[in-house]
């Protein structure tokens, strides 16, 4: 998740709407689809293409060292299909990933025309059901490591106020101590890794369905709960009762667990880091960057943070 220029150190041209759209062209010629009208849902960890000739869903990713993750996506994703479980499929009859300017490119199946978000109670359903599947080991998920993804993200935090980056890595160094002393509850085994409302969407056949797979790993399941706990307890995002649905449909209260604080102290640093990373080419990240770093140093105004 890292941009620059042509001569930047990533070696790889910074990652913009512009740019990240000559891929999609490239890509999409490459493998006989037309991008024409193609509609930009978002830029983050990657550029998300709506196609307007068919109702496929095309991922530019932004770290151009992510080859191996995004081969490893598609593997989840086609595992996840011979398991039936309701995630987004990857485009059959298509070899990918492909990499196009140094990006890897890779092709979904769409759910609907229109994004519509199902409901936490169902995204609750989802994780229980996917924590009682058992991974096969050709699927090759690593083990989950949020510091060493904290480190490797601050070093490449290159576009923020040097005062804000002596900020972010006292506190990453704290909580990293504060971390290796918690003691998970929870089964270890298979996470999605992103769990939150923002990706399971409604399917066009009703059903929801688990999108954005980059992150599955092998973890504590309190990381898959975590994300819904603290939008609810520090954000105001979701309501009690939404919350209550989700804890009564999984089954467990994290915010019931002594280590609840430490890890979402940990998860919201990541937060703040992956919005610190865009700061530089989007004036919208840049202004919602210094909203939260100034939350982190008065421990105030978190309700004022905008999801992303």
């Amino acid at each position: 998740m890292i941009s620059g220029n042509g001569g930047g150190q990533d070696g790889a041209m910074e990652f913009t709407a512009e740019t990240a759209g000559v891929v999609l062209r490239e890509a999409c010629a490459s493998a006989g689809l037309d991008p024409a009208g193609a509609e930009l849902l978002r830029i983050g960890s990657n550029a998300v293409y709506r196609l307007a000739s068919s109702p496929i869903i095309v991922r530019v990713a932004r770290d151009p060292d992510a080859l191996a993750d995004m081969e490893r996506v598609v593997r989840v994703a086609r595992w996840l299909e011979t398991e039936d479980f309701p995630a987004n499929r990857a485009l059959a009859g298509v070899a990918q990933p492909s990499v196009v300017g140094g990006r890897a490119v890779t092709f979904w199946e769409s759910a609907q025309e229109r994004e519509e978000y199902a409901t936490v109670g169902e995204l609750a359903d989802l994780l229980r059901w996917l924590h009682w599947l058992e991974e096969p080991e050709s699927i090759g998920l690593p083990y989950f490591d949020p510091f060493a993804k904290i480190w490797g993200s601050l070093r490449r935090l290159d576009s923020v106020a040097e005062d804000d980056l002596a900020f972010l890595e006292e506190r990453a160094g704290r909580l990293n101590k504060e971390y290796d002393r918690l003691d998970f509850v929870l089964p270890f085994g298979m996470i999605h890794g992103d769990a939150n409302i923002g990706n399971v969407l409604r399917h066009a056949d009703g059903h929801a369905v688990l999108i954005d797979l980059d992150g599955f790993a092998l973890a504590p399941r309190e990381w898959d709960l975590i994300l819904t706990a603290i939008y609810y307890d520090r954000y105001g995002w979701h309501t009690r009762g939404q919350y209550e649905e989700f804890v009564y449909r999984y089954g467990f209260d994290l915010m019931n667990w002594p280590g609840y604080e430490v890890l979402a102290d940990v998860r919201e640093l990541m937060m703040v880091i992956w919005i610190g990373q865009q700061v530089g080419t989007s004036e919208r990240s840049a202004e919602e960057f210094a909203r939260r770093m100034r939350s982190l140093r008065t421990g105030e105004g978190r309700r004022e943070w905008g999801p992303f």
